[in-house]
């Protein structure tokens, strides 16, 4: 396990790597560090933009050899916004260093997380939340394909769906209490009364009846969520989702 100090350590080597590699024209601390709200768990996330001459897959290999043959990387894995490679690194530590390798067009704030150490961002276009309806599309979708799991005798993948319904419910509320929604982010700020009428949803066994039980659950919720979004559209859809358990 890392230390902060060792995590602080390496972000600085990391940010003085930055400022000396002439393809890199800026830099910015992102995620908790970017907002003061580091704790022992936390990773390194950093963000760095490419020159317009800069060849990004050159940048990208150099910098991933470097944690390799510097710092003790295991393993990397890579997700892409735009023209931006965000290359996640696990080290041996455990500890986690994201590094957005981001053309000069897209280096700037995202989100309130984004504290520039040098260079010159570029005004983003904001990201906008996901749909209220589309989420509640979503959940009847996996609400169909929960009830055709459990009918097979799928057990393991009508869990699957009947969590993906209870995951779509919860970024409903995170929405509608103005919290982050995404990779379950704000659910500890949600009220307790909101997260208390969820939690008959988990599954606890893989029996067919308690599968059908949380299924229940979750269509009940779900079409609670949906009636704050949609009155009318609740009302529609309860006749077939109840018909769904």
């Amino acid at each position: 396990m890392y230390t902060p100090a060792e995590r602080l350590q390496l972000r600085d080597a990391l940010v003085a790597a930055a400022r000396a590699d002439a393809r890199i024209t800026g830099a910015a601390l992102t995620g908790s560090a970017a907002v003061g709200a580091e704790d022992e768990w936390s990773d390194i996330d950093l963000a760095l933009g490419l020159r317009p001459s800069a060849d990004q897959d050159s940048a990208v290999a150099d910098w991933t050899s470097r944690m390799y043959r510097d710092h003790a990387a295991v393993h990397h894995t890579d997700m892409w916004s735009r023209g931006t490679v965000y290359r996640v690194f696990l080290l041996e530590s455990t500890l986690q260093v994201d590094i957005a390798f981001a053309p000069a067009a897209e280096f700037g704030a995202l989100a309130p997380t984004f504290q520039l150490l040098f260079g010159e961002p570029v005004e983003q276009p904001a990201h906008g939340a996901p749909s209220p309806v589309d989420l509640i599309g979503m959940g009847w979708l996996y609400a169909l394909h929960a009830r055709s799991s459990i009918a097979r005798g799928k057990v393991w993948q009508a869990e699957y769906m009947v969590s993906g319904v209870r995951d779509h419910v919860l970024m409903l509320a995170c929405l509608r209490h103005g919290v982050p929604h995404s990779q379950g982010r704000g659910l500890h700020l949600l009220p307790a009364a909101t997260t208390a009428a969820v939690e008959p949803t988990l599954v606890r066994s893989l029996e067919p009846a308690e599968l059908v039980r949380a299924f229940r659950a979750s269509v009940d919720v779900l079409l609670a969520e949906a009636s704050l979004v949609d009155a009318e559209l609740a009302v529609r859809l309860e006749g077939p989702l109840r018909a769904l358990v």
